[in-house]
């Protein structure tokens, strides 16, 4: 459905350009930072509120599940009440969402907080692309996107640096107070530069069996997978229910958007072969990249004995490659095929996932962060081609529909991918550990002289078996999580395939700066 036609916008230019790129990134910043920020904060806010490490991962997953949700209906959002109103409405809900987060009691209220924060933060994303490139000349489009996608390769990265600090050295709920003044900003520079540019509005029906469906069926199919885990999968009547429901409501889902007038979601454009594999390969590499950003920062601190700032510290150098390489790509991309970069930044993952199932728990600083630089690389070369990619070949009216699809089946891999990726590392350590422990008991002969090494060193046997107990289980979760790693690694190269379903394209996608989402 094409959006309303408004008058065109000048650029903006000189300190209310610099201005207007700041305020729109510091949005998507604080949006992004907060998909990543409670990480390494998962420990502290799971003991802070009497809950399992595992339990707590809900804190990510209840806001990557709630954004997904709601970024399909940013574009009947636009047209109903404007680019500029939603974009600073969201904003400050997301302000009052983040107080809210700080403020809950329990995980319960907690995790409600963090529902609401994702839905609202929905909008924010594809409005502040449109908003930023009908700030530039079409001409310097190319440069407006290369400031807006290093907002979003370095926000991932910055989260567990700054929420790892922050939890070590103030309280967890400080990561979600910060949001507050740079809400604040941003909503107010937004507003003071944008107000007069307003686009269009008009009342249109929206699609509510769609959105009930929608809701209905990811609602399921997440909790399904965050569930599984405690209730024993399908052994449990409420997962096999879950499932149901999920299955149930995604068939008629596909059903009634295929056939309503104004669908919530266009799946038609799963028809086009770039769309389908770009799609698929940038939400399944997401889903991976971002299972080991939630995997890597929870082994190095229940296991290895970091602090939640040195683990932020081992995640952050990504940003290093992904800052200086992201502009390098995006003046590079119209003049090579975007599928060759992929393919490359493929690679360096595998590559980097490779690395990573080589750690022991005798692994050093700087082997972990070895590979974390060099993955800055593949992000560099990830998101901007394969989104060049997706909305190739589309006219420019069928864009932001694209947008809005891609950005939603992407967030919701992050969410399954988060899910999967704890339960799968769960699994895999429990089986190690039991044939770790086959290897134990007095008939066993290094064990019993593991035993008399510590009891000769004043350890009272019970005490003895307790060290002997928790070494094992140090190993078994690292040789859980090095499985998780390798089969990421082989995962990324078998991604290389669908890359190579699509077309080429040789030049740069032409993007509607009135509707990009």
């Amino acid at each position: 459905m094409n959006a309303p036609a408004r008058p065109a916008t000048q650029p903006l230019t000189g300190g209310a350009l610099v201005l207007g790129t700041m305020a729109l990134s510091l949005a998507v910043f604080m949006n992004v930072l907060d998909t990543s920020i409670a990480n390494v904060s998962i420990p502290a806010i799971s003991g802070d509120m009497g809950v399992s490490p595992q339990q707590g991962t809900w804190v990510i997953t209840s806001f990557a599940v709630a954004n997904a949700i709601s970024v399909p209906l940013t574009g009947w959002l636009t047209m109903r009440f404007g680019q500029v109103r939603l974009f600073i409405t969201s904003i400050l809900l997301f302000v009052i969402a983040s107080s809210l987060c700080g403020m809950a009691p329990n995980i319960e209220l907690l995790i409600a907080a963090r529902v609401l924060q994702g839905a609202v933060a929905g909008p924010m994303i594809p409005l502040s692309q449109a908003l930023l490139l009908s700030s530039y000349p079409p001409a310097k489009s190319g440069m407006a996107l290369a400031f807006w996608g290093m907002t979003t390769l370095v926000a991932p990265i910055m989260g567990p640096l700054l929420g790892g600090w922050i939890s070590d050295n103030y309280t967890w709920p400080w990561i979600f107070y910060i949001n507050i003044p740079i809400g604040i900003f941003a909503a107010w520079a937004t507003w003071s530069l944008y107000r007069k540019r307003e686009s269009a509005t008009v009342q249109r029906p929206i699609d509510k069996v769609g959105l009930a469906l929608l809701v209905l069926w990811v609602g399921s199919l997440q909790l399904m997978l965050d569930k599984g885990k405690e209730m024993d999968w399908f052994n449990s009547g409420v997962i096999v229910i879950l499932a149901s429901v999920a299955v149930v409501c995604f068939i008629y889902f596909v059903i009634w958007e295929l056939g309503d007038e104004h669908p919530v979601v266009d799946l038609s454009l799963f028809a086009g072969r770039n769309f389908s594999g770009g799609v698929i390969a940038i939400s399944v590499g997401y889903g991976l990249f971002f299972g080991s950003l939630v995997v890597l920062p929870l082994w190095l601190q229940t296991q290895i004995a970091y602090t939640a700032t040195e683990a932020g510290k081992v995640m952050a150098p990504v940003g290093i490659f992904a800052i200086l390489l992201s502009p390098i790509v995006g003046k590079l991309l119209p003049k090579i095929d975007a599928r060759l970069v992929v393919t490359a930044a493929f690679i360096i993952f595998a590559i980097v996932f490779y690395m990573r199932a080589q750690f022991t728990p005798e692994v050093d600083t700087m082997t972990l962060m070895i590979p974390t630089v060099i993955q800055g690389a593949a992000m560099a070369m990830f998101f901007i081609p394969l989104t060049s990619i997706i909305l190739s070949g589309l006219p420019p009216e069928r864009i932001p529909a694209a947008a809005g699809l891609s950005n939603f089946v992407r967030i919701m891999f992050g969410g399954i991918g988060t899910s999967l990726t704890s339960t799968l590392w769960e699994s895999r350590s429990t089986l190690h550990h039991a044939q770790l422990a086959e290897h134990t008991g007095p008939d066993n002969a290094a064990f019993a002289q593991a035993v008399h090494t510590l009891t000769a060193q004043g350890l009272p046997e019970p005490a003895a078996w307790a060290v002997i107990e928790r070494t094992l289980s140090v190993q078994a979760s690292t040789l859980g999580a090095t499985d998780i790693f390798m089969m990421s690694a082989w995962m990324f190269l078998a991604l290389i395939a669908l890359v190579w379903i699509t077309k080429p394209i040789r030049s740069s996608v032409p993007i509607d700066a009135g509707g990009a989402h």
